[in-house]
This record gives structure tokens, C-alpha cells and sequence, in this order.
């Protein structure tokens, strides 16, 4: 996985205030050449996103830390899984996710068809002996055959189609025409007075050297491709200890270089007044903390309160419509529980 230089993107993006290079988020999420998003893979990835039955404890899905009934996220500093287990990472919000070119808070994993297989063998969340274990069960409840055939044609329940079918529901998952996508589609009553101060102060801080792009997570990368930063980036002031910022080696735990200690696939800003707590192990519940915090620590600033006010208000208004989600019907076994053997 190649991995951009964040001093030299944010060198090149640092001078990049003015208006014409605002970006409006699309309403269709980029999707790899052999997994086309479909109506049926959209289906059938949704049951699947919603099941718990493919936890080793038939409590935890998907959608039990990325609720996507609410913010795409779990309100947690670190998400609970199987037994009452804890990680030690912040659950990110799977609104908008497909905008990301690398998934996870590492980057480990290219795709979202990637990302889909982690958690099923974790231990900490869904805790299953590996995916292979948790398909069989998905072949053990009849009903989801006839999906998979009209998804990926016959003979096709394979983990890997499961993953592409998750995937192809995440895809969906977009939030745009927010008040700041209205306002640089050309409708300038869209964002507040405020709101517009606090967007020009967010350029002009230097916020945009890493939260550019339409989902204010870095400039647009193939696939598979991440952008990261490294966090934290100054480290000589109360907040890295108060908040344990450095305690986490980011992509140093993927790779084994040193040199990548503290860096971190760079978070979308999108709906981020819907998604606190905040930063990698949710240690901050307030966005105007958060944004002091990023000041010092990333570009060594004191904020005025009155800059930081203005700032969060322009972050509210990246937050976008939601789509309506409905729960689905999932298929039932007869006369017998996969869970409970």
C-alpha cells in the first residue's frame, strides 16, 4: 500500500484558501472495477451489516459500533465487542467511509472490501475463529442463498462476495447537500455569517493542509492509496499527555518502522458535530476542545475563543442529509440457532 508524504501534500495544499477550491461532496462514492455497486449487492450487504449471528456471541454486527441509525458511529471513546471486550481505538463514523482511499485509523486495509473482513475475526469485537467460520454460519441459515445468487450469481456464497456485498451497502452510505455544499454549489445564504467566517478561518489557520478535498479528509488518492498524517505533531504542550495523543503508534504497529510512530489514515470531517467523541481513542468530547487541540498540536496555534467559535460553527455545517435506512427483514433458521452451538 503506497502512502503520500504528508509534509509534502501539506506544503502544496497549505496555500489553498480561496473559494474556487472548495469541494462539494458527490453523491456517488468511487467503487473498484470488479465489485460494481448494485441494487441486489446493496440488499444483501445491508443483512448482512445489521446481522449479529456472525459474532461468536450473536450479540455484535456491524451496525453495533458504525450505527448507521445515528451518527456511523457509537458514542464510545473505544468500542465494546464480544464479552464486554474494549479496543483501543475510536470507532470512525462508515458515513461517507467510501471517500476514503485506505480504511481503518492505520490504513491497514486497502479497500472497503478489506475493512469488511477485520472485525469478523478479532478477537475483541466480533470473535469469531476466522471468516471462513463465520460464512459457514451464513450458509446455515437458508434463506440468504437466494440473495447471494441474485447478487453474485449461483454458487457464490463465498467470503469474499459476502465482503463485496458490504462493501457495495457502505457505498451507499453518503451524506451530501449539506449547508456548506449548498453554499459552494452557488447558493450563498446557505451558511451563516458565522459559518463563512469560520470557513475562511479554517483555510487560513492551515486546517486545509490536511482536511482538504470533498470530504475534508486529504487531497483525492486512487484506491488503496492512503493519505496520513502524523498525530501529534507538536508534542511540547499539556494536551498530548492530558489527552494520551502519543500513546498510540498508529501505522508503526502495521508496518514496524519507527518512522511511521503516530501516523494515522487522516479523518473525514464530514457530520463531525454527529460523531464525539473524538480523535483516535475518543479521548476528547467536545469540538471546541478538539479544535484547540488540533491548533496546538498540528499547527502549533493558540486559537482565540472567538476563532475556535467561528470554526466550529463552519464545521456544523458540513454535516449533510442523511438517507432514510430501514431496517431489514433478516433470514431466520427453522428450528435450530447458529449461535447456540
Amino acid at each position: 500500500m503506497r502512502q503520500i508524504s504528508v509534509v509534502l501534500v501539506a506544503s502544496l495544499f497549505a496555500a489553498q484558501a480561496s473559494a474556487t477550491d472548495w469541494q462539494a461532496l458527490p453523491e456517488t462514492a468511487p467503487a473498484p472495477a470488479d465489485n460494481p455497486t448494485t441494487e441486489a449487492k446493496v440488499e444483501l450487504g445491508k443483512m448482512l451489516y445489521m446481522d449479529p449471528r456472525f459474532s461468536s456471541t450473536g450479540t455484535v454486527s456491524c451496525n453495533s459500533c458504525h450505527n448507521v441509525m445515528e451518527g456511523g458511529d457509537d458514542s464510545r471513546s473505544v468500542s465494546m465487542g464480544v464479552h464486554g471486550k474494549t479496543g483501543g481505538r475510536n470507532a470512525p463514523t462508515v458515513w461517507n467511509s467510501a471517500f476514503h482511499s485506505v480504511q481503518f485509523w492505520d490504513g491497514r486495509a486497502p479497500l472497503l472490501e478489506d475493512q469488511a473482513k477485520g472485525p469478523v475475526a478479532n478477537p475483541v469485537e466480533m470473535g469469531m475463529k476466522d471468516v471462513d467460520t463465520a460464512m459457514e454460519r451464513v450458509r446455515r441459515i437458508p434463506g440468504y442463498k437466494a440473495y447471494f445468487d441474485k447478487a453474485f450469481g449461483e454458487n457464490s456464497m463465498t467470503v469474499d462476495n459476502a465482503a463485496k456485498a458490504v462493501a457495495a451497502f457502505e457505498r451507499t452510505l453518503i451524506t451530501p447537500n449539506s449547508s456548506y455544499d449548498k453554499y459552494v454549489k452557488g447558493d450563498k445564504k446557505a451558511m451563516s455569517e458565522q459559518q463563512v467566517r469560520g470557513m475562511n478561518k479554517f483555510a487560513s489557520s492551515g486546517c486545509t493542509s490536511c482536511h482538504s478535498g470533498a470530504a475534508f479528509n486529504g487531497p483525492q488518492m486512487k484506491l488503496g492509496e492512503g493519505f496520513f498524517t502524523k498525530f501529534p505533531t507538536f508534542t511540547d504542550n499539556s494536551y498530548v499527555a492530558q489527552y494520551k495523543l502519543a500513546d498510540d503508534k498508529g501505522r508503526q504497529e502495521v508496518t514496524g518502522n519507527k518512522a511511521d510512530a503516530n501516523i494515522f489514515r487522516t479523518p473525514t470531517l464530514r457530520n463531525i458535530t454527529d460523531t464525539a467523541p473524538y480523535f483516535h481513542n475518543g479521548s476528547v468530547n467536545d469540538l471546541a476542545e478538539a479544535v484547540r487541540v488540533m491548533a496546538k498540536t498540528q499547527l502549533n496555534k493558540d486559537l482565540p475563543d472567538a476563532d475556535v467559535n467561528d470554526i466550529v460553527a463552519f464545521l456544523g455545517a458540513l454535516t449533510g442529509e442523511y438517507p432514510e435506512i430501514t431496517m431489514p427483514r433478516l433470514p431466520a433458521t427453522s428450528g435450530t440457532s447458529i449461535v447456540a452451538d
